[in-house]
This record gives structure tokens, sequence and C-alpha cells, in this order.
């Protein structure tokens, strides 16, 4: 398997943590190229910033219909007086994002929620679109994608972010330390979640495994799961 040891970097020479980091926050980037699509479907979170890019690609005419959705997930609690769908939905209406445009789904609580109650909205209002854009944080690109391919086969999705590099994404909210910590466990559980079917299986570079053995070493471990 994807195995390197923690002493094979434990030299003098070692990668610093930003570089470490680095090779994960690229590998999560999809790197696709967007088309005009039936639905933009924005993935919730503690980042309002991913509400602006979706309703930015709104704005740009590719997609009709905009779906937030997301209820209270553990990084929004105590920030968002309502669902992260809602809050969303509130800064696309800021950016004139019509409101017959927009959708809420304001009950799922993880990606694979957001994917499974996002369909059974759109299929009650009779929508059931071949193209979609999926809006997620940079680092969770990858996630988003290897999830929506599993709860939602057949379809041709495109996965985008805000484009921020991972130098300039850190803020109060999301601290680089906390964002290093939520791509650890993003990691190991790209690794672990399809034999638990969550997604779908993903390739991943050793480097880029290695870069994650020695995170954990270096004590980014508070979003991992247990074995």
């Amino acid at each position: 398997m994807l195995a390197h040891s923690h002493s094979a970097m434990s030299s003098s020479a070692a990668p610093d943590t930003d570089t470490l980091a680095l090779r994960i926050w690229d590998y999560m980037h999809m790197g696709h190229e967007l088309q005009p699509s039936d639905v933009i479907l924005v993935l919730g979170s503690n980042d309002l910033r991913v509400a602006e890019h979706g309703a930015e690609l709104y704005l740009r005419g590719l997609a009709p219909r905009i779906l937030f959705s997301g209820n209270v997930g553990r990084l929004t609690e105590g920030q968002f007086q309502h669902p992260e769908a809602e809050a969303f939905a509130e800064v696309a209406r800021s950016m004139d994002v019509p409101e017959e445009a927009i959708l809420i789904e304001p009950r799922s609580t993880n990606t694979g929620e957001n994917i499974a109650f996002s369909r059974e909205l759109l299929a009650g209002k009779g929508i059931d679109p071949e193209k979609l854009i999926v809006v997620q944080k940079p680092y969770m690109e990858r996630r988003a994608y290897a999830t929506f391919m599993n709860f939602w086969p057949g379809k041709d999705i495109r996965i985008s972010s805000p484009p921020i590099s991972f130098a300039d994404y850190p803020n109060a909210l999301l601290p680089k330390d906390l964002i290093i910590t939520i791509m650890v466990g993003d990691l190991q559980r790209i690794r672990a979640y399809p034999e638990k079917g969550f997604q779908i299986p993903q390739e991943i570079p050793d480097e880029v495994w290695a870069a994650y053995e020695e995170l954990v070493a270096r004590g980014f471990t508070g979003h991992l799961i247990a074995n």
C-alpha cells in the first residue's frame, strides 16, 4: 500500500509543515473546467466565501438554479443563528441572485446527506439534472467529488471552489492549523471511506500519503477517525 515511514522524512532536510500541507491541498483540488450546467449545488460550511463563489458562478450564467445545502455542522454550531443553507442563501441574495433561482436544503449535517437530500429536493420539484457544478471549500473538493459520485452516480459534475491560494486562505474562522488538521482528516477518509460505502475510491499518490503521515506525526490529529 501507499506506505512511507515517518523515519523517511525525519532527517534534517524534512519539509516544513506548509510544504507538506500544500501537497495535500494541491491533491484535494480536482482542477475541473466548468461548463454550463443545470444546477449549482453549494455545500454549506462555516465559510461564507463558498457562498460568494457559488453566487458568482450563478451570476456568470453557468446554471439557472442555485441550491444551498446544509444544516448546522460541527464547525458552524454557535456561529450561525440558522442553517448553513439559509446563511449562504442570504449571501446570494445580497449579491442580487434572484429569489426564484434559489433552492434551500436545510437538513443535511454531512456531505453524504448534502447529496442525498439535495437529490431528493430536486426530484420533488421534478428536476433531474444531467450536469451539476458542486461548490465546496478548496481543500474539500476531492471529498465532495468522491462523495457525490458515490451517492449520485451517472451525472456530469464539475467541482469548484473559491480561487484562493493555501497561503491566503486562512482567516480568523479558519486558522491555518485548523485547515491542515481538517485536510489530514479528510485524506484519511478518502482512503478509509470507500470500503464503508461513503465515497468512491481515489488513488492517493505516495508523496501525498507520506505528507499525511508526517503531519500526523507532527500532531495534526484532531480530525482523524478511529481505525
